[in-house]
């Protein structure tokens, strides 16, 4: 998963102090001062200078970094999706298009020919991009605060949840409402069974498919089938798979021509 920049930059501004002891040996000890103390300094200019680039908390969010989402901007956009979900959820099932207009109007972006089931939810949508062909069954929850990518022809079971939200394990941070994301991205050709979970700054192949109840908490690489909790590779997608699947879509396709 990605680190942060200002923590990156919090272990570089340490980095030459860890090393001191290595420095001294190579460049003897008068020397080694000046290049430690001088080091020091740089890196720690750099993490102040990482620390005041946001002016905001949606900034920092966004960014990775440790944010309050107790602020009026974030309010205002979380209320913008209550609204559209709520009418998402609560119109008549045929109302379909006008359904898929409101999802298209939530996300940054949705391919087309894509199709959500009802009910849905998010924390912005404002922070998800779908590819095309995209369909997600009932119930499906995606946590948006950082962002979420889905590639193209990716396909959902009922209440898959994708969640980018990461939390403090000091109780003491935690109770002061600061909290975190990292972006999840999902490529192409992927295929989830129901109740899977992707946890925070997971990125899942392309050519994927995750068993029922997974939970994701590492990268998963193309071309494979993956299971459990925690999700793990058990074999690799081949072209004995695609063999026969492709005998049982021409069955299909010699039967269906019968029926015409």
């Amino acid at each position: 998963a990605p680190i942060p920049v200002g923590r990156a930059f919090l272990v570089m501004g340490r980095m030459p102090e860890l090393l001191s002891d290595h420095i001294s040996d190579f460049l003897g000890s008068d020397y080694a001062n000046v290049v430690i103390m001088s080091a020091c300094c740089i890196a720690r200019w750099c993490c102040m200078v990482c620390m005041t680039q946001y002016t905001s908390e949606k900034e920092r969010m966004l960014a990775g970094e440790l944010y309050v989402a107790a602020d009026p901007e974030l309010g205002a956009a979380n209320m913008r999706k209550r609204r559209l979900v709520h009418a998402i959820n609560t119109m008549d099932y045929d109302r379909l298009d006008e359904r898929m207009a409101l999802f298209r109007e939530l996300f940054a972006e949705l391919g087309e020919g894509s199709f959500i089931e009802a009910p849905f939810n998010c924390d912005y949508g404002s922070n998800t991009r779908i590819g095309r062909n995209f369909y997600a069954n009932m119930d499906c929850i995606f946590l948006d605060v950082a962002p979420i990518t889905i590639g193209d022809n990716v396909f959902f079971g009922p209440r898959v949840g994708l969640y980018t939200p990461y939390h403090p394990i000091d109780a003491e941070v935690r109770n002061e409402a600061m909290e975190g994301g990292l972006p999840i991205t999902i490529g192409s050709d992927v295929w989830f069974g129901g109740n899977v979970i992707v946890c925070p700054g997971v990125t899942i192949g392309d050519d994927v498919v995750i068993g029922a109840g997974s939970v994701v908490t590492k990268d998963i690489p193309s071309h494979s089938v993956a299971v459990g909790n925690p999700c793990r590779v058990i074999r690799e997608i081949g072209e004995r798979d695609r063999e026969y699947w492709q005998s049982k879509a021409a069955e299909y396709r010699a039967w269906k021509a019968a029926q015409a």
